[in-house]
């Protein structure tokens, strides 16, 4: 067998930097076509109380 060029012997040394750049690629664009569909329009939503209080229950019943 005769092979001109490089080649990697093992290709699971390389797993770890190809699988970081194509999640880097996959959020990259998920945040380009959120912003493409959105147009950077932020939403607060309702405010909600931290607590809710009961009154007029008893603490024993």
């Amino acid at each position: 067998v005769v092979t001109k060029g490089r080649h990697d012997p093992c290709v699971g040394i390389r797993a770890v930097p190809i699988a970081e750049a194509m999640l880097a690629w996959v959020l990259a664009d998920q945040v380009l076509r959120q912003r493409g569909q959105n147009a950077d329009v932020r939403d607060p939503g309702p405010v909600l109380p931290g607590e809710v209080s009961i009154q007029g229950r008893n603490a024993g019943s």
